[in-house]
């Protein structure tokens, strides 16, 4: 709930206000774009296609409610043609939840043309740039971005947390892997290598951080 959840979630809601009985496409299958399909099925969303490169991430996401799962790695045509050809036109409203320039246009241009809205949730590298061709804007797609899902941290948490509480929607799907501290490394690995959603780390009264563990690691901690 710190920042997936309502990241995912706020962008459907608060950016993009998804309409019932729309057509989405959530690019990027880990935690925030796990919310987006989430709060794609809450706003009732009649399709829901989620794409990623990892197969081992389409039962989570189809058990959220991705009702088509895509892997682009499985096409030779870009990614964004695949879906205009599966939607008949493109979708009405598409995420980017990898934070990647080229993923980013790529999810603009899966959007219908006319009314196809494409919201940016990933956070890109320092110093890069998008673009794409200005007649995917001038034939009325709109290209936003979000941070943190637009959710107000004071006053609309809350109410998700008290979503949650109530059974509206899960975040347990969302743990992964269970580990102890000394297996930090690995974790950092699992999630560089898009193998983990979400690692919880359990730490026992008294016991202190490795001094084998890299430095940027420690400081962090």
């Amino acid at each position: 709930m710190g920042c997936a959840v309502p990241t995912g979630m706020g962008a459907v809601r608060n950016a993009a206000k998804v309409e019932p009985g729309s057509t989405v496409a959530v690019f990027g299958l880990g935690a925030i774009g796990m919310a987006v399909i989430q709060g794609a099925v809450m706003a009732g969303a009649s399709r829901i296609i989620g794409v990623d490169t990892n197969p081992a991430k389409f039962l989570l996401a189809k058990n959220l409610g991705a009702t088509d799962l895509v892997n682009p790695t499985d096409h030779t045509d870009p990614i964004q043609k695949v879906i205009v050809e599966m939607t008949g036109g493109g979708v009405d409203y598409s995420f980017e939840a990898i934070g990647r320039v080229d993923v980013m246009r790529a999810a603009l241009e899966s959007c219908h043309k006319g009314w196809g809205e494409c919201t940016v949730i990933g956070v890109a590298g320092a110093g890069e740039e998008i673009s794409t061709r200005p007649f995917q804007l001038i034939t009325g797609r709109v290209w936003r971005g979000t941070a943190f899902g637009g959710v107000k941290g004071r006053s609309q948490l809350p109410g998700m947390v008290d979503e949650w509480l109530a059974g509206k929607f899960s975040v347990d799907p969302y743990i992964t892997h269970n580990m102890t501290h000394n297996q930090i490394n690995k974790a950092f690995d699992l999630l560089h290598r898009g193998e983990a959603i979400r690692s919880v780390m359990h730490y026992q009264p008294g016991e202190t951080m490795s001094n084998d563990l890299p430095g940027e690691i420690l400081m962090d901690a």
